[in-house]
Protein backbone atom coordinates (compact mmCIF):
# COMPACT_ATOMS: atom_id res chain seq x y z
CA UNK A 1 0.00 0.00 0.00
CA UNK A 2 3.13 2.53 0.84
CA UNK A 3 4.19 1.89 -2.56
CA UNK A 4 2.21 2.29 -4.15
CA UNK A 5 0.61 5.67 -2.50
CA UNK A 6 4.48 6.72 -3.20
CA UNK A 7 4.31 5.73 -6.78
CA UNK A 8 0.83 7.13 -7.24
CA UNK A 9 1.80 10.51 -5.21
CA UNK A 10 5.02 10.83 -7.61
CA UNK A 11 2.75 10.36 -11.18
CA UNK A 12 0.09 12.78 -9.34
CA UNK A 13 2.89 15.90 -8.10
CA UNK A 14 5.20 15.56 -11.23
CA UNK A 15 2.00 15.64 -13.81
CA UNK A 16 0.40 18.74 -11.63
CA UNK A 17 3.75 20.34 -11.03
CA UNK A 18 3.26 23.23 -13.17
CA UNK A 19 -0.41 23.84 -12.09
CA UNK A 20 0.48 24.09 -8.83
CA UNK A 21 2.69 26.45 -6.71
CA UNK A 22 6.31 25.47 -6.34
CA UNK A 23 5.69 25.91 -2.52
CA UNK A 24 2.85 23.50 -2.86
CA UNK A 25 4.43 20.50 -4.64
CA UNK A 26 7.82 21.02 -3.14
CA UNK A 27 7.19 19.80 1.02
CA UNK A 28 4.83 17.16 -1.16
CA UNK A 29 7.92 15.92 -3.47
CA UNK A 30 10.43 16.12 -0.73
CA UNK A 31 7.99 13.98 1.48
CA UNK A 32 7.31 11.23 -1.24
CA UNK A 33 11.02 11.27 -2.04
CA UNK A 34 12.04 10.65 1.56
CA UNK A 35 9.81 7.84 1.98
CA UNK A 36 10.60 6.26 -1.34
CA UNK A 37 14.32 5.67 0.26
CA UNK A 38 12.76 4.38 3.46
CA UNK A 39 11.10 1.63 1.26
CA UNK A 40 14.23 0.57 -0.32
CA UNK A 41 15.46 0.23 3.09
CA UNK A 42 12.63 -2.26 4.00
CA UNK A 43 13.87 -4.08 0.71
CA UNK A 44 16.40 -4.62 1.86
CA UNK A 45 15.76 -6.33 5.03
CA UNK A 46 13.29 -8.68 3.03
CA UNK A 47 10.04 -6.65 2.67
CA UNK A 48 7.45 -7.08 1.37
CA UNK A 49 7.79 -10.52 0.17
CA UNK A 50 9.64 -13.13 1.08
CA UNK A 51 11.65 -13.22 -2.40
CA UNK A 52 14.18 -10.99 -2.90
CA UNK A 53 13.60 -11.13 -6.73
CA UNK A 54 10.07 -9.80 -6.44
CA UNK A 55 11.20 -7.52 -3.77
CA UNK A 56 14.32 -5.84 -5.51
CA UNK A 57 12.39 -5.50 -8.73
CA UNK A 58 9.30 -3.75 -7.30
CA UNK A 59 12.01 -1.12 -6.81
CA UNK A 60 13.23 -1.14 -10.09
CA UNK A 61 11.89 2.39 -10.68
CA UNK A 62 12.12 4.55 -7.61
CA UNK A 63 12.94 7.98 -6.60
CA UNK A 64 16.63 7.55 -5.36
CA UNK A 65 18.99 7.96 -8.64
CA UNK A 66 22.22 8.18 -7.68
CA UNK A 67 22.67 5.10 -4.95
CA UNK A 68 22.28 1.59 -6.81
CA UNK A 69 20.69 0.06 -4.76
CA UNK A 70 23.03 -3.39 -4.68
CA UNK A 71 25.60 -0.86 -3.08
CA UNK A 72 23.56 0.61 -0.54
CA UNK A 73 22.40 -2.67 0.53
CA UNK A 74 25.54 -4.35 1.13
CA UNK A 75 27.40 -1.03 2.90
CA UNK A 76 23.89 -1.04 4.90
CA UNK A 77 24.01 -5.20 5.82
CA UNK A 78 27.66 -4.22 6.83
CA UNK A 79 26.61 -1.25 8.98
CA UNK A 80 24.15 -4.03 11.40
CA UNK A 81 26.82 -6.65 11.70
CA UNK A 82 29.54 -4.13 12.86
CA UNK A 83 30.00 -4.16 16.41
CA UNK A 84 31.51 -0.74 16.26
CA UNK A 85 28.73 1.35 15.16
CA UNK A 86 29.63 4.93 14.86
CA UNK A 87 33.52 4.17 14.23
CA UNK A 88 34.83 5.71 11.06
CA UNK A 89 36.76 2.82 9.96
CA UNK A 90 34.35 0.16 11.28
CA UNK A 91 30.97 1.65 10.47
CA UNK A 92 30.57 2.28 6.56
CA UNK A 93 27.36 4.44 7.83
CA UNK A 94 29.50 6.65 10.01
CA UNK A 95 29.37 10.61 10.06
CA UNK A 96 32.84 10.50 12.46
CA UNK A 97 36.47 11.33 11.83
CA UNK A 98 39.34 9.58 13.20
CA UNK A 99 41.40 12.33 15.51
CA UNK A 100 44.08 11.44 13.41
CA UNK A 101 42.19 12.29 10.33
CA UNK A 102 41.09 15.41 11.90
CA UNK A 103 44.41 17.04 12.18
CA UNK A 104 44.76 16.52 8.88
CA UNK A 105 41.65 18.55 7.25
CA UNK A 106 41.99 21.92 6.22
CA UNK A 107 40.09 24.54 8.38
CA UNK A 108 37.45 24.83 5.52
CA UNK A 109 36.20 21.39 5.49
CA UNK A 110 36.38 20.93 9.81
CA UNK A 111 33.80 23.90 9.92
CA UNK A 112 31.65 22.14 7.29
CA UNK A 113 31.77 19.01 9.41
CA UNK A 114 31.26 20.57 12.56
CA UNK A 115 28.22 21.74 10.84
CA UNK A 116 27.17 18.94 9.93
CA UNK A 117 26.38 17.56 13.80
CA UNK A 118 23.76 20.51 13.83
CA UNK A 119 20.38 19.55 12.33
CA UNK A 120 19.84 22.02 10.12
CA UNK A 121 23.34 22.08 9.21
CA UNK A 122 23.03 18.17 7.92
CA UNK A 123 20.04 18.95 6.42
CA UNK A 124 21.57 21.55 4.16
CA UNK A 125 24.90 19.94 4.09
CA UNK A 126 24.53 16.25 4.66
CA UNK A 127 23.79 16.03 0.54
CA UNK A 128 26.83 17.74 -0.13
CA UNK A 129 29.24 15.92 1.68
CA UNK A 130 27.57 12.55 1.17
CA UNK A 131 27.43 12.59 -2.55
CA UNK A 132 31.03 13.66 -3.40
CA UNK A 133 32.10 11.06 -0.77
CA UNK A 134 30.35 7.95 -2.13
CA UNK A 135 31.27 9.04 -5.90
CA UNK A 136 35.06 9.03 -4.78
CA UNK A 137 34.89 6.10 -3.23
CA UNK A 138 33.15 4.12 -6.28
CA UNK A 139 35.66 5.49 -8.50
CA UNK A 140 38.85 4.06 -6.19
CA UNK A 141 36.81 0.94 -6.50
CA UNK A 142 36.50 0.95 -9.93
CA UNK A 143 39.88 2.42 -10.42
CA UNK A 144 41.38 -0.60 -8.30
CA UNK A 145 39.48 -3.35 -10.92
CA UNK A 146 36.81 -4.04 -8.44
CA UNK A 147 33.64 -3.93 -11.16
CA UNK A 148 30.95 -6.23 -9.28
CA UNK A 149 28.95 -3.50 -9.02
CA UNK A 150 29.07 -2.62 -12.72
CA UNK A 151 25.51 -4.06 -13.70
CA UNK A 152 23.79 -2.22 -10.46
CA UNK A 153 25.21 1.40 -11.98
CA UNK A 154 23.55 -0.08 -15.18
CA UNK A 155 20.04 -0.64 -13.71
CA UNK A 156 20.26 2.75 -12.12
CA UNK A 157 21.38 4.40 -15.42
CA UNK A 158 17.67 3.08 -17.01
CA UNK A 159 16.14 4.16 -13.62
CA UNK A 160 17.65 7.74 -14.27
CA UNK A 161 16.49 8.18 -17.31
CA UNK A 162 13.40 6.55 -17.26
CA UNK A 163 12.58 9.25 -14.02
CA UNK A 164 13.95 12.00 -16.25
CA UNK A 165 11.93 11.70 -19.67
CA UNK A 166 8.90 11.48 -17.35
CA UNK A 167 10.05 14.30 -15.09
CA UNK A 168 11.50 16.82 -17.89
CA UNK A 169 10.65 15.24 -21.32
CA UNK A 170 6.27 14.87 -20.14
CA UNK A 171 5.72 17.18 -17.25
CA UNK A 172 8.25 19.83 -18.71
CA UNK A 173 9.34 20.46 -14.74
CA UNK A 174 11.87 22.98 -14.75
CA UNK A 175 15.59 21.24 -14.05
CA UNK A 176 16.18 24.10 -10.94
CA UNK A 177 12.74 23.10 -9.13
CA UNK A 178 13.04 19.04 -9.78
CA UNK A 179 17.04 19.74 -8.68
CA UNK A 180 15.54 21.65 -5.63
CA UNK A 181 12.78 19.08 -4.74
CA UNK A 182 15.33 16.23 -4.80
CA UNK A 183 17.71 18.23 -2.56
CA UNK A 184 14.73 18.81 -0.19
CA UNK A 185 13.67 15.21 0.10
CA UNK A 186 17.38 14.26 0.47
CA UNK A 187 17.56 16.46 3.34
CA UNK A 188 14.58 15.59 5.03
CA UNK A 189 16.00 12.01 4.77
CA UNK A 190 18.90 13.25 7.11
CA UNK A 191 16.80 14.06 9.68
CA UNK A 192 16.58 10.99 10.69
CA UNK A 193 20.32 9.80 10.39
CA UNK A 194 21.01 12.85 12.02
CA UNK A 195 20.61 11.85 15.82
CA UNK A 196 19.99 7.74 14.61
CA UNK A 197 23.89 6.74 16.65
CA UNK A 198 26.37 8.20 18.78
CA UNK A 199 29.37 7.12 19.94
CA UNK A 200 29.08 5.43 23.46
CA UNK A 201 30.77 2.77 25.47
CA UNK A 202 27.23 0.43 25.30
CA UNK A 203 26.99 -0.91 21.75
CA UNK A 204 22.83 -0.61 22.59
CA UNK A 205 23.78 3.12 23.98
CA UNK A 206 25.03 3.99 20.41
CA UNK A 207 21.33 3.60 18.94
CA UNK A 208 18.52 5.95 19.58
CA UNK A 209 14.75 6.05 19.83
CA UNK A 210 12.39 8.79 18.82
CA UNK A 211 8.82 8.62 19.49
CA UNK A 212 7.90 10.84 16.84
CA UNK A 213 3.67 11.37 15.86
CA UNK A 214 2.16 9.71 12.56
CA UNK A 215 3.46 12.01 10.06
CA UNK A 216 6.99 11.39 10.87
CA UNK A 217 6.85 7.29 11.95
CA UNK A 218 5.60 6.64 8.69
CA UNK A 219 8.09 9.14 6.63
CA UNK A 220 10.59 7.11 8.12
CA UNK A 221 8.82 3.51 7.98
CA UNK A 222 9.07 3.45 11.74
CA UNK A 223 13.04 3.63 11.71
CA UNK A 224 12.88 6.42 14.61
CA UNK A 225 12.63 3.41 16.55
CA UNK A 226 16.09 2.40 15.81
CA UNK A 227 17.46 0.36 18.47
CA UNK A 228 14.20 -1.73 18.05
CA UNK A 229 15.29 -2.35 14.36
CA UNK A 230 18.60 -2.53 15.43
CA UNK A 231 17.85 -5.04 17.64
CA UNK A 232 15.01 -7.11 15.18
CA UNK A 233 15.92 -6.13 12.13
CA UNK A 234 14.11 -8.53 9.92
CA UNK A 235 10.66 -7.13 11.55
CA UNK A 236 8.60 -5.44 9.04
CA UNK A 237 8.01 -1.45 10.04
CA UNK A 238 4.45 -1.73 10.90
CA UNK A 239 5.29 -4.59 13.46
CA UNK A 240 8.15 -2.17 14.96
CA UNK A 241 5.86 0.18 17.15
CA UNK A 242 3.65 -2.65 18.95
CA UNK A 243 7.44 -5.11 19.64
CA UNK A 244 8.45 -1.18 21.39
CA UNK A 245 5.22 -0.84 23.34
CA UNK A 246 6.03 -3.80 24.59
CA UNK A 247 8.61 -3.55 26.02
CA UNK A 248 8.79 0.16 26.24
CA UNK A 249 10.66 1.11 29.50
CA UNK A 250 13.32 -1.82 28.80
CA UNK A 251 13.86 0.24 25.34
CA UNK A 252 14.26 2.97 27.03
CA UNK A 253 16.61 1.80 29.39
CA UNK A 254 18.83 0.14 27.23
CA UNK A 255 19.56 3.85 25.13
CA UNK A 256 21.15 5.03 28.49
CA UNK A 257 19.14 8.58 27.62
CA UNK A 258 19.46 8.54 24.06
CA UNK A 259 16.04 8.86 23.76
CA UNK A 260 13.88 11.57 22.67
CA UNK A 261 9.60 11.73 22.48
CA UNK A 262 9.86 13.70 18.87
CA UNK A 263 11.71 15.14 16.74
CA UNK A 264 10.48 18.54 17.89
CA UNK A 265 12.62 18.41 20.73
CA UNK A 266 15.64 17.35 19.00
CA UNK A 267 15.54 20.24 16.48
CA UNK A 268 15.19 22.92 19.78
CA UNK A 269 18.18 21.06 20.76
CA UNK A 270 19.98 20.56 18.31
CA UNK A 271 18.77 23.25 15.09
CA UNK A 272 21.70 25.33 15.18
CA UNK A 273 24.31 23.55 18.62
CA UNK A 274 26.12 20.23 16.78
CA UNK A 275 25.08 17.67 19.01
CA UNK A 276 28.88 16.27 19.51
CA UNK A 277 32.50 16.56 17.79
CA UNK A 278 33.22 14.75 14.48
CA UNK A 279 36.09 13.06 15.80
CA UNK A 280 35.05 9.83 17.24
CA UNK A 281 36.74 9.26 20.64
CA UNK A 282 40.19 7.55 20.82
CA UNK A 283 38.98 6.07 24.22
CA UNK A 284 35.74 3.73 23.33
Amino acid sequence: MVWAGVHAGFIGVTWYWTALPFWVVLPIFAYLHCLDSHLIHEVLHGHPTRSARINRWLMAINLNGWVPYEIYRDSHIAHHRTDHLTHPEKDPESYYVTDRDWRTLPAPIRWLLTANNSLIGRMIFGPVIAIPRFFLAELRRIASGDLRYLPAWGILIVNDIALGYWTFGVCDIPVWQAALAIYAGMGLATVRSYIEHRPAEDQDARTAIIEGGPLMQLLFLNNCFHLVHHDQPDLPWYEIPSAYRRNRDSWIARTRGHWFPGYWTVFKRFAIRPKDTPVFPSDI
